[in-house]
């Protein structure tokens, strides 16, 4: 799209419905998402919400049984796990206002992929097989995921033909998506297979553009995703907590510096849980969980040579809030950056593999599972372990908390970086490091990217460690200060650009992943 001579938003919408594409277990126009965009030119900022919604016919207890426990599976399989989704409505407002190709030309090659097919991956196949139940037990996902039942091998070639149709007639008319023929066909599919979404959830469905968090650190500013997502604002809280702290002279990975990380992390997590929710729906008191001055506070209550347990770390003091108030939630992401330097940083999912496990009769669009994402009973854990009340609550037409955090981060109004990751939970805290190991730590941005992790997300108590990203001696150190570690392969697939200097640009993608850093 760039060498069509396109801007950052050609080539973010282009490369969004391409990869609907071929990670239909990532991502997909079933699905819904976040864009952050710096505009060059006017020093300007924005923030688009395309995520999915809850049905019109959604209830707070619709997860829960007669006796108010939640029934196993109903918020993550089949039809009646899915939020109406956002992706298409989104990409078209963003390339409606700032594209500069014609929609077709987007759109065209996702439709190739489809139509022609591409050879499946090792990570297609082990997210088949991880939801083979689902897959095999609907009829339209068991014809396109399957051959006559048999799951796909790598490098197979997979055709989507009727994707490919839902996908032209969009290209014709993107507003059929959500008052023509495959609006029609997804709702009668719903109506057929106890879904909630009707034609009326899609007809009102609209993306949002919101103010993007923005905040101080160093000599940099940090902007990122607003609520509904949490992303953003615990990404700024957990750099304010870390403050003006010497991170490089303490040392990369050093136990006190990841002690510093850690319980700053849970901090984050705990007023997560509590405050966030959908700006819509709740008052969320972002002023205040983003300011240095409740960064201090917090400050005060990390024991450095201690990891204080989850259960001891409370959510931030109510009144607190309040006071500084009135004073002053599998995915996919990709970041591009122009040659007039307009930046896009854009985060889209259909949350778990393959989400709900269910495709729309005849359209061959994957239907997402982000009603899993609300709080479907106070303090129980969603598929990613987080928590949440009332703040995050089912409510018709109310957009469940996420974590996904697109950011980007600019010096004198102009872009350094723009960086972004999927992941569930884990998102923010990965964003985090990889701006630290940036900004901080002065890495090229391929180390940067491919350096090893950690996570705590406050509840469960539990340290993620990366498999042999630490040293015996760290690890030790670490349990010896009380942290309870669970040592696991890498996680997430970031990518991030950074603009040098001399004002080229560096890209990498995650060693972890399928990704993969292109320009020209």
């Amino acid at each position: 799209m760039l060498k069509q001579g396109g801007n950052a938003i050609d080539a973010a919408v282009a490369t969004t419905v391409a990869i609907s594409v071929v990670e239909p277990f990532s991502a997909g126009i079933g699905g819904g998402g976040f864009l952050l965009m710096h505009r060059a030119k006017q020093k300007e900022m924005r923030a688009l919400d395309f995520r999915e919604r809850a049905p019109l016919k959604a209830t707070r207890g619709m997860y829960l049984d007669a006796q108010g426990k939640v029934r196993p599976g109903a918020s993550v399989d089949g039809h009646l796990a899915v939020g109406t989704p956002g992706t298409i409505a989104g990409l078209y407002e963003a390339h409606r206002q700032y594209g500069k190709l014609p929609w077709k030309t987007v759109i065209a090659p996702a439709i190739r992929l489809a139509e022609r097919g591409f050879p499946v991956s090792h990570r297609f196949v082990e997210s088949t097989r991880s939801r083979q139940e689902m897959l095999l037990k609907n009829p339209d996902a068991r014809a396109i995921f399957t051959r006559n039942g048999q799951f796909y091998q790598p490098g197979q070639v997979l055709v989507q033909r009727d994707l490919a149709k839902t996908l032209s007639a969009i290209a014709q008319d993107p507003n059929s998506f959500y008052r023509g023929k495959v609006a029609a066909a997804i709702a009668q599919d719903m109506q057929a297979n106890n879904g909630l979404i009707t034609l009326e959830d899609l007809k009102q469905y609209r993306p949002i553009w919101r103010d993007p968090v923005c905040g101080n650190f160093r000599q940099v500013r940090v902007c990122s995703m607003p609520p509904p997502s949490s992303g953003g604002v615990h990404l700024l809280q957990i750099l304010n907590l870390i403050g003006d702290t010497d991170l490089k002279s303490i040392g990369w990975h050093s136990p006190d510096a990841l002690h510093l990380l850690i319980e700053s992390m849970k901090i984050a997590y705990a007023d997560r849980a509590t405050y966030l929710g959908d700006p819509d729906f709740v008052k969320v008191p972002v002023r205040s969980l983003i300011s240095p001055e409740y960064a201090k506070i917090r400050r005060q209550g990390i024991n450095p040579r201690k990891a204080t347990p989850s259960a001891q770390i409370k959510p931030g003091d109510p009144a607190l809030i309040q006071r500084l108030s009135r004073e002053s939630t599998e995915t996919s992401h990709l970041t591009v950056v122009d040659r007039d330097r307009n930046a896009v940083s854009l985060t889209f999912t259909v949350n778990l593999g393959f989400g709900a496990g269910v495709v729309a009769k005849g359209t061959g669009i994957v239907l997402n599972n982000e009603m899993d994402d609300f709080a479907i009973a106070p303090n129980t854990p969603n598929a990613f372990g987080l928590v949440g009340d009332r703040a995050n609550a089912i409510e018709p037409r109310k957009t469940p908390l996420s974590s996904m955090t697109p950011t980007i981060v600019t010096q004198n109004d102009q872009v350094k970086m723009a960086v972004g990751a999927p992941g569930g939970s884990t998102i923010i805290t990965t964003v985090l490091q990889i701006i630290l190991n940036v900004l901080v730590y002065d890495m090229n941005v391929r180390k940067a990217v491919a350096s090893p992790r950690i996570h705590h997300q406050w509840q469960p108590e539990l340290l993620m460690v990366e498999r042999f990203g630490l040293d015996p001696l760290t690890i030790n150190n670490l349990k010896q200060r009380g942290h309870q570690i669970n040592e696991r392969d890498g996680w997430g697939n970031a990518n991030a650009i950074v603009v040098l200097p001399d004002g080229s640009l560096e890209g990498a993608a995650d060693p972890r992943g399928e990704g993969v850093a292109a320009g020209f």
